[in-house]
Formats: C-alpha cells, sequence, structure tokens
C-alpha cells in the first residue's frame, strides 16, 4: 500500500491522498469544471506545474485564470510559445529572458543582423496560433548542470550559458514543449492549446541583464488570453490609454515641460500645469490644516551623515546622485528623502507627551537617480515634490492617528472617483537583511496596521516583502478610468527613525519614552499624481482644478471692451478666464479652445454686449444657450468647489 501525504486546502480542511498526487489529480476529484479551467497550483506557497508530484503533507491552492498566479503562469507559457514561434520562423536565434509580467510577456532575443518589423509580429502571431492547435504538453525535466551547459553549448547560445554560470553546481531545469526547449524553472499551463488569443504589440530595445556595457537585443511584447472578448477589450483599453497618454496630453494642454537641456527625468512645470499643482496643493493643505498639521519647509540637500543616520544612504544608495564633495571634505546628498529632515525639527527641543501627537507637513522635492530606462514622463522622474508628512505620536496614540490619516487619504481619492484597494506590505521574514530595526518592533507594527485594516472594514490583500526597510506599510492601489491599477497613497509605520535618531518624549510618569512614527503622503508624489490624473480624466478635468475655466470670445472687435469687462467681472468672482481676442472666425476659435479642453466657452456677440449676458458653450455638450454674466458666475463659483463633482 502506497504512503499517504494529507492536503489542506484553502479554506482549511484536509483530506489524505497517495503520494505522488499531482494538482491535475486534485483538480479533477473536485471537479470537472475546475479541471479544465486549472492552470497551475500553489504547493506550500509556491506555484508549481499541475503536473509535478506532489510527496509530502502540503498546502495547496489551484489556481485558474481569476488568480494572478493563474495569469502569470499563462503568459508565462505564452512567452516561450512566442520563443518556439521565433525559432520556427528565425532558426539560429539566440534568447535572453522571456518572463510574464503585469500585463503579458516579453522575450528579449538576439536576431543577428535582422531588425524586426511590424510585419514579422504578424508572422509570429499565425505561428503561435498555428503551434497552440497542436496542444503539446509543456514538460518539465530537471537535469544536472553539467548537462544543460552541455545542451546549450550545442545550440550555441551564449546568453543561456551566462545564465547558467549562476547556477553552477545547482540541478536545473528545463522545460520543453513541440520543437522548443528553455532553460527555466517554472511553473507552465498544461498544454500550449490552453493559450488562444494572441497579440504581440510591440518591439523595442534592451541591453542584456540591464546594463549598457552589453549587447543591445530586441525584446518583443505580447498578450495572451483564453477569450476574444478579453483579448478585444485589452486591445481597447491600449488604445485608450494612447489616447489618455499625459506625456502627449501634458504637451498639448501646455502642461509641463521635459528637456534634455535640463536634464531626464526633471519636469518643468508651465503656467498651466503650475495652476494644476497648485490647485491640488490647496485641496490636501486645507485638509491637513483641519486635521491639526504644522507646515514645515526643509532644504533640498543634507549633510551625507543624516543619511545614514537614518539608513537611506547605504539602503537607497545605488538609486541616489553621487555626493557633493566640498574641499573642506564634507559631504552633502540631494534629498532622497524629507523624513530625516523632520526627525531633526521633532528632536530641536524637548518634547513632553502633551506635544503628541506632532503632526508636520511639507511638499517637500526630493531626487532620486532613475536609471535612463526606467524614466517615463511625470510618473518616473529624477526630481519630485512628494506630499509628505510624519506624525510622532505615543504608542497608546498610534491606531487612532493610522486611523486619521487613512481617512484622509480615502478622502482625496475619493474626491477624484478613483476606486481604492488596500495592500499591506508586510516585511519578508526570509531576506531580513533588507530590514532595520528587530524583529518585535517589526511583529507589532505588523499586528497594528492589520488591526487597523480590520476595524476600519477596509479591502485589502498582504503584500509580503513589499515593506519599507524601516517597517511596515498600508499602500492605496488606485484604479483609473480605464481600470489600470496604481500604487499612490501610503501609510507607514515607524519604530526604527526613533531609535536611530534617538527622538524622546517625557511621558505622563515624568520617564523618557521613544516615539512612534507615521509616515504618510496621499498624493505620493505631485508629478505622478498629476501624471495619473491627466491621463484619469483624459485632460478633461472638472472645473475646480481646469486651468483655464472659461474662454470669453469675441465675434467682432466691436464687442472686444465689453468681453474684457466680463473676462475682469469673472477673475474679480475668482476665477480662471481668458480671453480670444484673434481676428479669427468663431467656429474655428470654438473648435481650437475644444481641443485644448476648456469646461466653458462665452462667446460675446452684440445681442449678448446689449442685454449683460453671454452665449454658453460647454465642452463636449455644446451650445447651452444664452446667460446672463450674474448666472454664469454663480455657476461657474459653484463648479469651482472641490466636492462639487463627487459621487
Amino acid at each position: 500500500m502506497s504512503d499517504k501525504i494529507t492536503i489542506t486546502f484553502p479554506d482549511k480542511s484536509t483530506k489524505q491522498f497517495d503520494a505522488g498526487v499531482t494538482g491535475a489529480q486534485i483538480a479533477e476529484g473536485i471537479s470537472r469544471g475546475l479541471a479544465k479551467n486549472a492552470l497551475a497550483i500553489s504547493v506550500n506557497g509556491e506555484v508549481w506545474d499541475l503536473s509535478r508530484p506532489i510527496k509530502t503533507d502540503s498546502a495547496i491552492n489551484i489556481h485558474t485564470w481569476n488568480s494572478l498566479e493563474g495569469k502569470s503562469t499563462y503568459w508565462h507559457s505564452s512567452a516561450h510559445l512566442m520563443a518556439e514561434a521565433i525559432e520556427a520562423v528565425f532558426p539560429g536565434t539566440k534568447f535572453g529572458i522571456g518572463p510574464s509580467i503585469e500585463n503579458g510577456f516579453y522575450y528579449d532575443l538576439d536576431l543577428g543582423d535582422h531588425s524586426l518589423t511590424t510585419e514579422d509580429l504578424k508572422l509570429l502571431e499565425e505561428k503561435m496560433t498555428e503551434f497552440s492547435k497542436r496542444d503539446v504538453p509543456y514538460e518539465r525535466r530537471e537535469v544536472s548542470w553539467e548537462e544543460a551547459v552541455q545542451y546549450f553549448q550545442k545550440k550555441g547560445d551564449q546568453y543561456k550559458l551566462e545564465l547558467l554560470e549562476g547556477f553552477k553546481g545547482e540541478q536545473i531545469s528545463m522545460y520543453h514543449q513541440g520543437n522548443f526547449t528553455d532553460l527555466c524553472y517554472g511553473p507552465h499551463v498544461p498544454s500550449t492549446g490552453k493559450i488562444k488569443f494572441i497579440k504581440l504589440l510591440s518591439i523595442a530595445g534592451a541591453y542584456w541583464r540591464g546594463s549598457e556595457k552589453n549587447k543591445m537585443l530586441q525584446r518583443i511584447y505580447g498578450i495572451t488570453f483564453p477569450t476574444k472578448q478579453e483579448l478585444d477589450e485589452y486591445l481597447f483599453r491600449i488604445e485608450e490609454a494612447k489616447r489618455r497618454d499625459h506625456r502627449k496630453l501634458g504637451v498639448e494642454l501646455e502642461l509641463f515641460l521635459l528637456t534634455p537641456k535640463v536634464g531626464a527625468g526633471l519636469p518643468i512645470w508651465l503656467p498651466k500645469g503650475t495652476i494644476l499643482r497648485e490647485t491640488l496643493e490647496k485641496f490636501l493643505r486645507e485638509e491637513q490644516r483641519k486635521r491639526g498639521y504644522l507646515p514645515v519647509i526643509t532644504p533640498h540637500i543634507g549633510n551625507l551623515e543624516l543619511y545614514k543616520t537614518s539608513g537611506h544612504y547605504p539602503y537607497y544608495k545605488d538609486s541616489q546622485f553621487a555626493p557633493i564633495t566640498m574641499e573642506s571634505g564634507e559631504q552633502f546628498l540631494l534629498k532622497p528623502m524629507n523624513c530625516p529632515h523632520h526627525h531633526q525639527i521633532y528632536a530641536s527641543k524637548p518634547r513632553s507627551y502633551r506635544d503628541l501627537p506632532l503632526r508636520l507637513a511639507e511638499f517637500g522635492t526630493v531626487y532620486r537617480y532613475e536609471q535612463s530606462g526606467e524614466m517615463n514622463g511625470l510618473t518616473r522622474v529624477r526630481g519630485f515634490t512628494q506630499d509628505d508628512a510624519h506624525i510622532y505620536c505615543a504608542q497608546d496614540q498610534l491606531k487612532d492617528e493610522i486611523k486619521r490619516t487613512v481617512e484622509l487619504t480615502q478622502l482625496v481619492f475619493h474626491t477624484f472617483n478613483m476606486s481604492v484597494t488596500t495592500r499591506l506590505s508586510y516585511r519578508d521574514d526570509k531576506n531580513t537583511e533588507k530590514y532595520g530595526g528587530n524583529t518585535e518592533y517589526w511583529e507589532r507594527a505588523q499586528r497594528e496596521i492589520k488591526e487597523v485594516a480590520d476595524e476600519m472594514g477596509l479591502n485589502y490583500f498582504i503584500g509580503v516583502g513589499e515593506a519599507s526597510f524601516y517597517g511596515p506599510k498600508i499602500d492605496f492601489m488606485v484604479k483609473d478610468a480605464i481600470g489600470r491599477t496604481w500604487q499612490l497613497g501610503t501609510v507607514q509605520v515607524d519604530y526604527v527613525m526613533p531609535e536611530r535618531f534617538e527622538l524622546e518624549y517625557i511621558g505622563s510618569d515624568g520617564q523618557k519614552h521613544r516615539p512612534v512614527i507615521i509616515h504618510r503622503a496621499p498624493f505620493g508624489s505631485m508629478e505622478r499624481f498629476v501624471g495619473l490624473l491627466i491621463e484619469h480624466y483624459a485632460g478633461e478635468f472638472p472645473v475646480w482644478l481646469a486651468p483655464v475655466q472659461a474662454v470669453v470670445m469675441p465675434i467682432t472687435d466691436a464687442q472686444f471692451e465689453y468681453a474684457q469687462s466680463v473676462v475682469q467681472r469673472l477673475k474679480e468672482a475668482g476665477l480662471r478666464v481668458e480671453i480670444d481676442e484673434r481676428n479669427e472666425k468663431i467656429g474655428y476659435k470654438i473648435r481650437e479652445h475644444e481641443l485644448k479642453k476648456i469646461p466653458y466657452m462665452l462667446v460675446v456677440g452684440e445681442k449678448e454686449k446689449q442685454i449683460d449676458s453671454v452665449s454658453l458653450r460647454q465642452h463636449k455638450k455644446g451650445d447651452i444657450g444664452v446667460v446672463s454674466v450674474a448666472e454664469i458666475i454663480k455657476r461657474l463659483s459653484e463648479e469651482n468647489s472641490v466636492y462639487s463633482h463627487t459621487n
């Protein structure tokens, strides 16, 4: 009689199976539907192929397309299918890496002298579809390191041989499907027939292993889906994302400027973009004032020793600008974070429990040396402004303060009609060298943010390994108008910095105590948030945010003086208004301002002049009718409220 093992299911129920049972067999035992839709299985937290035998007691979770693990496995398998098609169409291709990514997959390739074209992508799609229909299995084989080296030496693929150098002496896993074999840890879907609808999206360049010292390879991005409807919906979202691209709209709407003469990743805010940004800042400053935050301003640089004390310099050294060394030998660093400066404010005088909580807030500009290939418009830059705040509180105040910061962050995203999910970002206990502080503090902080999330009824999931080096976080994952998810606001609990900076307060017992620090930033970074906001609204901002809320257009010079008086009255009411006095036809002006996405156009002719009114047009809605100036001031003033458009 064979040995038995105990399998624990996600609902904590258990069942015994023969040792060597596979995920496919377990799925079949549950239902035919699950067996048909299953793509992979987690065994004690590690994602496996469904065909791998399970030999010991294990906790399992079977993954379908509806899980992140299922999608990742599906897209990783699609990368291998694409590689097989590439090898068939372009024999002798050498392969770099081909992982799944957040949406789809890519493979890095060395095709010698051949430069890929869009026609090549169509040909490869057809070949992938052909190979998919054969429905052959993905087969895992474990071999010795020497056998793997021998295989890729014979094939002449120096990239795989270079990867193997990092696994010398280890057992190596390889995967085979159809006529293609690859070095791979896995997992993969059961067979190629699972991969139904295919689209190869684009071609890019990528340095081998991310180093500019290495050869530039060609990278193909692709995506696959089980149904045509899902593929069509994704392609629609791609086109919609292009239409909303903040880099394009930022130029068209004259919001910001990126120029190599200033430097990559260092945006310049143009007048209209500055108005947009200042409007956002004004909104948050007012909400912070209501909640007892105190505004501060700190320098753009600091002594290097400050960041050594905080730990930012060793932990973030690779992403920071090089220290500035003076003739005296003193070294300074462009500020990578605001918090060490704020800690100096706290430590500048003795603190009592009566001073707590102390809430310090700053729109502080920081600098990170992002790699050139990672920068992207406003969403990934080298100089950015955080809506940063640090709350110094006693232990018994901590949970209430976390709740208040969560409430403020939720208010911010509700104001922009964005749906939010929450990630509790924990430490990875298998990689503790990445983090500061002791285990007791970490466990306490993680317990506290989970208690807050439960008490507030937050929709959250746990992300192991996503914590900052000094503490766990509540990260807010925001979904924009076309369904893309962004990580924006964050609330972090920190027991480490009070120790590093020896921060203290005198408690009601007359003894010295360490405060706890909460780091929070609802917007995250002004640059990234504005970039997202441009795309969320497709540049069609609500009136309260629009840099230009209305434009007044006289039909002829005879109405110019009256048009100027209308502009002046609107400005006196606190509205942002321009006048278009160009000698152009009114239809031309209307079309142009529609493209500029101005919320309201006020056309002034002789009739409107005589009755102190305007002919009102609204962006995308057209002619509203003749409205008195007093009425338009009332209407725009009401819409100029930050909360006028929220649900």
